[in-house]
């Protein structure tokens, strides 16, 4: 009877007032009248229990973090200054992540247990699926044991050179390498032929493997010059010409492909001395979060570098996937739709890229609104501690955002550089993944703090990770004070570096007598235990009037300008304010000069000075609503239409501008600026 009198109300309308029952039905038309019957009554009260049950069922949960959001590292004896991971339970810090596992290639060896013949390093061709080498198939230690063939020594002073892109030999090389106990040393073509001799004299290198004929060739030209009088063997991950063979004989060089050396080598003995690398990472899973043996990560970013390189043995230790992308980054896009990878290192730069694309293809007014209440929408969940994708907003908006990087992202990593906390936002809600955010150097094995699990603020790099101390020291001259909880990062731990190979002074420099290393980063302690990256030592210079400048700050606050793709910022001791190299971004720089009665095309609009007045304009805006001192402004700038790019010398392979380049590069520009600015 109960249920009777209950379902009557509901369907009279109960409990609505005037005409709003009828109204609650008009917006309804295709459904029919509802029934008074019991059965239908008893029908209805069961698709209610039903879908009740199966929203509890399924129901998204919240994330439970690792520790307290609001203190998330603690105090070294008191010291509010110097502080360590709250998931540490004592001062003591953590040394290996497994305690059995204290080598790099006793991470790998972990992973080939756990999968065997499962897939480790994957590979394309255009237009192909993925092929994969599975983890038995490796076979390291036989190239390890061609080495020891060719007169190498198993011990970590016998330096191996790499001179190749991103591919499973690669990471097959560096493995052998570990296996007796050997050093790699990263080369890249943005060295230059004078870094790259002295690279080679100082490490005395005897052997370097190439993937290309040419980057061989360029070692060989060294050679024939009478330097790097060690090199005496190169290694080709690809074939190579007869003549180029007979031209490295009359210099005494020996050229191999890879599998002629593998096919020298036997199955070795033990070795007794392995490098001991301590790999632990916040990715490693301490907490509510770790990598899966299913995962699968895009290797692209160089491996001459650590993050790179912790993240393929992030994954090896747990038995997981790197495929490696096909060596151009244009197709990068094109490599993750076909890899579907659920794990994305990333650089800021990449993460802006992306940001800016959306909102150069959303154009109508309408469609922008429903994005901007989506992207609300979802922020509304994750302030809640769920992350997910498979949400209406999902399914109507992000879908085919999240199809473009594979639409299996499980988790994003970006680190090398500060992002903006809008575009950070913006795409963990579009994207329904976790995305943290890290801060290191290769000083310190590429992490020393990483956001925790379950925290979606924005605007800061996380806590200190376990095998790391933090503090903050005073910078005088910057007016950056320890007591005020901010200064120059320093960090001790023992993912620290050794030193700097045969560099006493370096060493020095960088390691103090008390084994802290000094980043030259700018940190600020938050109240939450968290640490914000605000400004840059380094790079530091002085303007006419005294006041000091850190670019790197004011470029990154500069990026957050909708038109700029990137930005340098120049300044010297003999003028009295900055002036500007910005490359706008071709994707939505034609676009926002028609919003603003400018038509061209885009190398055309880079010349017209109205639009350069438009985009000074808006930098200007943009920086002071990000606090910039009026000093610390551009007061002119020069619109340049090509990319600063690896390959033209002025980024270096990690996508950081190589200031001293550019600005030689640019020089007639700024030159230029300034007399124009004094007249």
């Amino acid at each position: 009877m109960y249920l009777q009198e209950w379902f009557r109300s509901l369907h009279s309308g109960a409990g609505l007032k005037g005409s709003e029952s009828e109204d609650f039905w008009s917006l309804l038309p295709s459904l029919p009248r509802p029934s008074l019957s019991l059965s239908s009554s008893l029908l209805g009260l069961g698709a209610v229990a039903s879908l009740t049950a199966y929203w509890l069922a399924t129901r998204p949960r919240p994330m439970r973090p690792p520790c307290d959001l609001k203190a998330q590292s603690v105090a070294i004896r008191g010291d509010p200054v110097c502080r360590r991971s709250a998931l540490n339970k004592s001062d003591c810090l953590l040394y290996f992540y497994y305690d059995d596992i204290r080598t790099a290639f006793a991470m790998f060896q972990r992973g080939l247990k756990i999968a065997g013949d499962g897939p480790c390093l994957g590979f394309r061709k255009p237009n192909q699926p993925y092929e994969w080498i599975s983890y038995n198939e490796v076979r390291a230690h036989v190239l390890g044991s061609g080495l020891l063939v060719k007169g190498c020594q198993p011990n970590p002073q016998q330096f191996v050179g790499i001179f190749a892109q991103n591919s499973p030999q690669w990471t097959i090389t560096e493995l052998a390498c570990y296996y007796y106990s050997m050093a790699v040393v990263p080369l890249y073509d943005t060295l230059g032929p004078e870094a790259m001799v002295h690279i080679l004299d100082l490490a005395e290198i005897s052997l370097v493997f190439c993937d290309r004929e040419d980057k061989a060739a360029s070692l060989l030209e060294n050679k024939e010059k009478g330097a790097t009088p060690t090199l005496s063997c190169l290694v080709l991950f690809k074939d190579f010409g007869r003549a180029f063979a007979e031209r490295a004989r009359k210099c005494d060089v020996e050229v191999l492909k890879l599998e002629q050396l593998m096919v020298s080598g036997k199955e070795p003995p033990q070795p007794q001395d392995l490098a001991v690398v301590c790999f632990t990472s916040g990715t490693t899973g301490t907490g509510s979060f770790e990598i899966r043996q299913e995962d699968v990560t895009i290797s692209y970013l160089p491996l001459a570098h650590m993050f790179e390189r912790m993240i393929q043995f992030s994954m090896f230790v747990h038995g997981a996937r790197v495929g490696f992308y096909q060596g151009d980054i244009s197709l990068l896009m094109d490599d993750m739709r076909a890899l579907k990878p659920t794990f994305f290192p990333v650089v800021p730069r990449l993460l802006n890229r992306i940001y800016d694309q959306i909102m150069a293809s959303v154009t109508s007014p309408f469609r922008r609104a429903v994005l901007h209440f989506a992207v609300r929408r979802k922020q509304a969940e994750l302030n809640s501690g769920i992350v997910r994708n498979n949400t209406l907003w999902d399914m109507l908006v992000f879908n085919k955002i999240q199809a473009k990087l594979g639409g299996n992202l499980r988790f994003v990593l970006t680190a090398s550089a500060p992002i903006s906390p809008t575009v950070l936002s913006f795409l963990r809600a579009t994207l329904g993944c976790l995305i943290f955010e890290g801060y290191g150097q290769t000083e310190c094995t590429a992490g020393c703090t990483f956001s925790m699990p379950g925290d979606f603020s924005t605007g800061h790099v996380g806590a200190p990770l376990p095998c790391a101390i933090v503090k903050v020291v005073d910078i005088p001259e910057m007016n950056y004070f320890a007591k005020n909880g901010e200064g120059e990062i320093c960090m001790r731990g023992p993912s620290v570096f050794g030193g700097y190979l045969k560099d006493p002074q370096s060493t020095a420099e960088a390691l103090d007598s008390d084994g802290w290393l000094h980043t030259g980063d700018v940190g600020q302690w938050l109240p939450n235990g968290t640490l914000r990256i605000v400004d840059r030592k380094k790079h530091i210079f002085k303007l006419s009037q005294g006041e000091y400048i850190a670019p790197e700050k004011i470029e990154n606050i500069y990026m957050r300008s909708v038109p700029v793709l990137q930005v340098f910022v120049h300044g010297d001791s003999l003028e009295s304010y900055l002036v500007g190299i910005v490359v706008p971004d071709p994707e939505v720089f034609v676009d926002w000069a028609k919003e603003r009665g400018i038509v061209g095309s885009y190398q055309e609009l880079c010349e017209n000075p109205d639009m350069k007045k438009a985009v000074l304009e808006d930098m200007r805006a943009v920086g002071k609503e990000a606090g910039l001192k009026s000093f610390e402004q551009v007061r002119d700038l020069h619109l340049h239409p090509e990319m600063f790019s690896v390959a033209n010398g002025l980024l270096t392979p990690t996508f950081k501008s190589r200031r001293a380049d550019i600005r030689r590069v640019f020089q007639p520009q700024i030159s230029k600026m300034y007399k124009k600015t004094a007249n």
